[in-house]
């Protein structure tokens, strides 16, 4: 198993924690994974991307020009993207705040509305995690339990009372996929 992803929005989007939780879940798993960070100048609001590697095997090389999965948050990201995904690849979009439609008919495409999703839980803070938790149903990459592990880690002790809701928002992202997949 070799899984190149590419995670791609505005920043305060949570895209990097996205990665980093990814990245922690394969350590937690055994896997080999690699991260790579790449932020615009802004703090908040300007472009933001990075690129998580996990695999069974040793990692020869973090960078990757045509990535087997891409996470796309905003509109600027599904353009600049959406071309790089090899044929045969995952594109899942958060379509609330995306609109416009991919062009590609070579990759298999999910639209979630990350945004209106989290909103059921009652916080949109968490839209980046449903749309992680669709990932994970798709590509089984690592498990939803070793992401709770990951935010045992990441969060500091004070905010660890938000892991129940990261968890519900990755199960919600996951019943997503499967009604989509459903339907199709």
């Amino acid at each position: 198993m070799l899984e190149e992803l590419i995670i791609a929005g505005f920043g305060g989007q949570g895209v990097m924690s996205m990665g980093q939780l990814l990245t922690y879940a394969g350590m937690i798993e055994g896997k080999h994974v690699a991260y790579i960070p790449s932020y615009g100048p802004e703090m908040r609001g300007g472009t933001a991307n990075c690129s998580v590697t996990v695999s069974d095997r040793q990692i020869s090389s973090p960078i990757f020009t045509e990535p087997t999965s891409v996470i796309i948050m905003n509109q600027p990201s599904l353009n600049k993207f959406e071309p790089t995904v090899q044929p045969g690849g995952l594109l899942i979009i958060n379509s609330s705040l995306v609109t416009q439609k991919v062009s590609r008919q070579d990759i298999r495409v999910f639209e979630i509305e990350g945004n209106e999703q989290a909103e059921k839980l009652g916080s949109s803070k968490v839209a980046n995690i449903v749309i992680l938790g669709a990932y994970l149903e798709l590509t089984k990459v690592v498990s939803i339990d070793a992401i709770i592990e990951s935010l045992k880690k990441v969060l500091p002790e004070r905010r660890h009372n938000l892991i129940p809701l990261n968890r519900q928002a990755l199960e919600l992202g996951a019943e997503v996929v499967q009604s989509l997949q459903v339907k199709s």
